[in-house]
């Protein structure tokens, strides 16, 4: 198993996306701890998914865009398992509208959700990783980070935030082996895509090359390569991973 040993957090680990990321990383052998902010039956689920698994898993309730939270699970995490070398921020809102109708609740609460919070867990991160000279981080953003998307004014700033501070972060801490890399999904057919009519699942479908939306697992599968000792001269990478979406 590619990642025995290791220990990593999930943020927004109760579903979707992040659900898939953390029991792929147990699967490679990994311990892992998610935050859960009002999912506690959802994010008991995958701990017992985990811990079937045979690893050790943990849930801590935490909003990811309090910094405090993040404080807090960091030093549970450390408390129960004893050590942490991966950190997936995968925690993601979106409140969608064109910009004359969007409100300022609707552009602060997913700036300070998608971008501060992968601020509050990739300082923490790279602050232990540091001292301990090793450490991954996988920041989960958006191919709409990279182009930008009708109604999403909000939501793709959140995601390019993302991106850029991937590529800062990992010029700061490359000297001490740390890779910080960002993985952009395209259309993903999680729960949040459930809810978005069938003609706009249509059309993300159309712009793929390979015809087809991808699953979750399709994600989670790249973010465990990054996540491994595979990936050690991959840092400050953009990854797509949309089917061929964005081109």
């Amino acid at each position: 198993m590619e990642l025995k040993g290791k220990c990593a957090i999930v943020t927004g680990g109760t579903r979707g996306i992040g659900k898939a990321v953390a029991l792929a990383l147990a699967r490679e052998g990994c311990d892992v701890a998610i935050n859960f902010r009002k999912s506690d039956d959802e994010a008991k689920e995958v701990v017992s998914e985990i811990k079937k698994l045979g690893r050790k898993a943990l849930a801590v309730k935490a909003d990811v865009s309090s910094f405090k939270d993040a404080q807090n699970m960091f030093e549970e995490v450390k408390k129960a398992f004893g050590h942490i070398e991966i950190l997936v921020s995968n925690a993601g809102i979106n409140k969608d509208g064109v910009i004359w109708k969007m409100t300022e609740e609707q552009f602060d609460t997913v700036i300070t959700t998608n971008l501060k919070g992968c601020f509050n867990y990739n300082k923490l991160a790279a602050t232990y990783f540091k001292d301990k000279r090793y450490g991954k981080i996988v920041n989960i953003s958006s191919i709409n980070g990279i182009r930008g998307k009708f109604g999403q004014t909000n939501y793709a700033a959140s995601k390019g935030g993302e991106i850029a501070l991937t590529k800062s972060l990992a010029k700061e801490v490359g000297k001490f082996n740390i890779n910080v890399n960002c993985v952009c999904p395209g259309m993903v057919r999680t729960e949040m895509a459930a809810s978005i009519p069938q003609e706009f699942l249509d059309k993300a479908c159309d712009e793929t090359v390979l015809g087809r939306i991808a699953e979750a697992d399709d994600i989670a599968n790249v973010v465990v390569f990054l996540c491994s000792d595979k990936s050690r001269h991959i840092t400050g990478g953009i990854i797509k991973v949309d089917g061929g979406q964005y081109i």
